[in-house]
């Protein structure tokens, strides 16, 4: 076995958008497990949008990284030691490994694989935090009902894709909003969504708003927010009486500071805002899926059959190698993926 790692970590922290300058590559020893601990392989890890947010010395639901700290996430790959009696060498795990090429976790931090199930890196995406966000937003905020009118935005995202694909199952009118030709037809075709609308092909929220009111003429029901910015503008005057806004983030303010103090341009106020939901009697309920995993069995139970059968489809952007992660991470901040971004590490 190897005597070294490697490992990003986070160099300094961004003025706006991520740059390569804020990610450091470097090797470290390889670490030793303790009791109750397993070393693991990793194989597969996971890029997701919340990653920003930790790149910032800013107060929220959890601690920033530290300044020459590694890099946070889930990630998937290979127990290679084990002081743990539940796991054994050559299982296959997810957890909380970070974006490096090995790490010692606790096993109770761990979850067995079975690679016969599913492939590894479903529990990145669609069986994994990803999937979980969309299954349970939607379901415990959405509360959709059949003839009901949803909009999602990140369309092709493990997310939106989830939330769209289960809303059009229960017998919802589904259109997505995402960024690029491409990616709409995606939505449509390999996801199944009624309609998708290229949010890059409108100048500003008026003229997204006049194309979603187009494909919604009944008013929109359900908004499953996830980006912010126009996308969020374009839709708030279309919801109908006693809808639903399920909030699990908000992208497109990502790099302009935690609550978007830096967007500039935003048309959308907060008297505006909130008079539109006092009036339509509208429910608004943010979450964090991180308070919500002992609903995960329950998700499991539910979804995994639906994907093993294709009901539910499955769309993964895979980049190689641990040291195109910072690139492949900026791109998904800016659209740049379509579908799950996973970084294959071994």
């Amino acid at each position: 076995m190897s005597t070294q790692m490697q490992q990003i970590v986070l160099a300094s922290r961004p003025d706006g958008a991520p740059s390569h300058d804020n990610f450091r590559l470097e090797s470290a020893d390889m670490p030793t497990p303790g009791d109750g601990e397993v070393l693991v392989e990793v194989h597969y890890m996971s890029l997701d949008p919340y990653m920003r947010g930790r790149m910032d010395d800013a107060k929220s639901y959890a601690a920033p990284v530290p300044i020459g700290g590694k890099m946070e996430g889930g990630s998937a790959g290979k127990v290679i030691a084990s002081n743990a009696p539940n796991l054994k060498e050559g299982d296959m795990v997810f957890g909380p490994f970070g974006w490096a090429t090995h790490a010692v976790a606790d096993a109770k931090m761990c979850r067995k694989l079975d690679p016969e199930q599913a492939p590894i890196t479903t529990s990145l995406g669609v069986l994994g935090m990803p999937g979980l966000t969309g299954w349970h937003g939607l379901m415990a905020y959405g509360k959709p009902k059949a003839g009901e009118t949803l909009v999602v935005a990140a369309a092709t995202g493990p997310v939106g894709s989830m939330v769209g694909q289960l809303a059009k199952s229960l017998g919802l009118r589904v259109v997505g909003v995402a960024g690029g030709a491409d990616k709409c037809k995606t939505a449509v075709e390999h996801f199944g969504f009624d309609a998708c609308l290229d949010h890059r092909a409108y100048d500003d929220a008026k003229s997204l708003r006049e194309a979603l009111k187009a494909e919604c003429p009944k008013g929109i029901d359900i908004y499953f927010e996830n980006v912010g910015g126009k996308v969020l503008e374009a839709v708030i005057p279309l919801m109908r009486p006693f809808g639903r806004i399920p909030i699990c983030g908000m992208i497109a303010w990502y790099n302009a500071g935690g609550l978007g103090e830096n967007a500039g341009g935003a048309g959308l106020t907060a008297p505006k805002l909130w008079r539109t939901i006092l009036v339509n009697f509208l429910s608004v309920n943010g979450f964090i899926i991180s308070n919500h995993w002992d609903r995960f069995p329950e998700f499991i139970n539910e979804v995994a059959p639906k994907v093993a059968s294709g009901e539910i489809a499955v769309q993964e952007d895979i980049t190689e190698g641990l040291e195109n992660a910072p690139q492949a991470f900026m791109d998904l901040l800016t659209g740049g993926n379509t579908g799950k971004a996973i970084v294959k590490v071994v």
